[in-house]
């Protein structure tokens, strides 16, 4: 008989006595830099947000969730939570053995007692946990290109918990909300996951749910990762703090959620409720499509929009939880009003905007309808997403040596600097080399760390509203994806194929790489011994063998000014 989860919280932080003893014997101990996402598994271990989780999960434990969903005592956890580490770090620790894990600033977080290290099985966690092995799927590329070789598992002693930089007030653990829903006589809790900014559609949802259900509502508001400077972290917790604003004083709490989203669909609903019951919520608003993760390489969505709630519901009785089902809701523009689209009245006018609709008129400065949302929330986002107009982009170009990328670059860069919209940076891979990479050879490891060093320096630019023009070779998929993933998140990114064939790019290789790389005296040269991966869908792919160098410029600075940017 497996017994229930029972709500109480794990206590894993260690006494100011043990804290003290910890911090010295860390000094003989190996150390581990926690990455910013096990940074936030930690916290929620320590927190108690995880419980029963008392460390990362060791052998067992993992084995057993992957396969079954639950913990090796039987305990209810879909999902697994493991510290990954290097080859070279696992190879120097052994069971029994204790670890120092250390915040990304260097300070002592938590010492692991180490219990089990193994070779990741990442095909088989990614079929289990997420269903495919389709990498389309953000989750199963994280997993496969983001997270390290091996796991480290083991108990950890906390000694100091990681503190919010920014919005203090609402970064609550899940021992102090219990206390205040105790506080205001809460008896019975509705917890909503949010991952975006609230809206009339959900604050309406949420509304008519808790009040139907005499129940006090909670948003937990999803902060996952967020990088220094992050303006959209800071302009989504304002636009939640506006929208909580909309609710009847004392109705409805919010707080800020430390956790990495996996995009899992059915299993991290199930997960997320698990969290949401230690944060104090004994009721839980399941959406449709929670957690998603998109379509997949067919255009086929990974999960059905009901997969989530099924799954909840099935576990709700063990688990000590209500799952609620959460209506799809549209505007009912004949009454003024958000209502379940089962229960629009023959004959109305409905009207509904979806999140990437949403996201389009953000992006081109046009006027969001006023049924949709409030002026306050609006405010708040435009903010952190203004107008292409006024966003920095990055112009990233890829091709074999020779193809063209640099002199496309530099004219493409001359007039950009002639429109003079924004500042212009030109990060010329034989440049960069020289310049920032000069140390890094040209083994697969460095190439995709100098690509990566491109990116971080065009993402700052781009951040910082100017135009980065990139023109490195860029053979692999992985890190291209990775780029466009860090840059995506703080403005545009348009990939640009230059599909010169490898034919013309030797006849034109004035330096003779290509054939010194034929003749073996040049290893892993992009085109004759190392491959290239070419993009699947870059936004605009050119060949300047049919096209003019300063054509292909124009070509892209025709596809910026028809998508807002110019």
């Amino acid at each position: 008989m497996i017994e229930p989860h029972g709500g109480v919280l794990v206590d894993v932080m260690a006494s100011p006595a043990r804290s003290s003893e910890l911090k010295q014997d860390a000094l003989s101990l190996l150390s581990w830099d926690l990455l910013p996402r096990q940074l936030r598994d930690l916290e929620l271990i320590m927190n108690g947000g995880f419980s029963p989780l008392r460390g990362f999960m060791d052998r067992a434990d993992y084995d057993s969730v992957v396969e079954d969903m639950r913990l090796a005592s039987g305990v209810l956890w879909p999902m697994p939570v493991v510290l990954d580490v290097t080859e070279e770090f696992a190879g120097a620790i052994k069971p029994g053995e204790r670890i120092a894990l250390r915040h990304p600033e260097g300070m002592l977080t938590a010492v692991m007692h180490v219990r089990d290290v193994w070779r990741a099985d990442k095909a088989n966690e990614a079929k289990k946990v997420f269903g495919t092995d389709d990498e389309t799927h953000p989750g199963v590329f994280e997993l496969t290109h983001g997270v390290r070789p091996f796991y480290v598992g083991g108990e950890i002693e906390g000694v100091e918990a990681p503190t919010p930089t920014s919005f203090a007030d609402l970064a609550l653990s899940p021992s102090e909300l219990r206390e205040r829903f105790a506080g205001l006589g809460a008896s019975h809790v509705v917890g909503y996951h949010a991952e975006r900014p609230l809206h009339r559609a959900e604050i309406e949802l949420t509304k008519s749910v808790a009040g139907a259900m005499h129940a006090h509502l909670f948003v937990n508001a999803v902060t996952g990762v967020v990088a220094s400077g992050d303006r959209d972290h800071y302009a989504a917790v304002r636009s939640f703090k506006a929208a909580i604003s909309k609710y009847e004083a004392g109705s409805a709490s919010l707080s800020l959620l430390p956790l990495v989203t996996r995009c899992a669909g059915p299993r991290e609903a199930l997960w997320q409720a698990i969290v949401n019951k230690n944060y104090g919520g004994g009721r839980f608003l399941v959406q449709r499509d929670h957690a998603s993760a998109g379509t997949d390489s067919d255009g086929q969505s990974f999960y059905g929009p009901s997969d989530a709630f099924q799954l909840v519901e099935a576990h709700q009785q063990e688990l000590g939880i209500q799952a609620i089902d959460a209506p799809e809701m549209v505007y009912d523009a004949t009454d003024d009003r958000f209502v379940p689209v089962a229960a629009v009245p023959a004959g109305h006018e409905v009207q509904s905007l979806t999140a990437d609709e949403f996201d389009a008129l953000l992006a081109k400065g046009d006027e969001v309808p006023d049924w949709y949302s409030y002026p306050e929330i609006i405010d708040e986002l435009r903010q952190a997403h203004p107008p292409r107009s006024r966003q920095g982009f990055t112009v990233f170009l890829t091709g074999l040596p020779s193809s063209g990328k640099s002199t496309v670059a530099n004219i493409l860069a001359a007039k950009l600097l002639e429109n003079g919209s924004r500042p212009v940076t030109l990060l010329d891979g034989d440049l960069v080399r020289k310049h920032l990479s000069s140390e890094l050879t040209f083994s697969k490891e460095h190439r995709d760390l100098n690509i990566q060093r491109i990116g971080f320096v065009a993402a700052e630019i781009t951040k910082n509203h100017g135009a980065a023009v990139c023109a490195p070779i860029a053979p692999y998929r992985k890190v291209r994806r990775l780029v466009r993933e860090m840059i995506g998140q703080v403005g545009g990114f348009i990939e640009v194929h230059i599909s010169t064939p490898v034919e013309v790019c030797e006849a034109r290789d004035r330096k003779g790489l290509y054939a010194k790389a034929k003749a073996g005296l040049i290893k892993d040269f992009t085109g004759v011994n190392d491959p290239y991966e070419v993009p699947e869908k870059p936004e605009l792919r050119l060949d300047t063998t049919e096209i003019s160098a300063d054509r292909c410029a124009d070509m892209v600075l025709e596809y910026l000014a028809s998508e807002g940017y110019l």
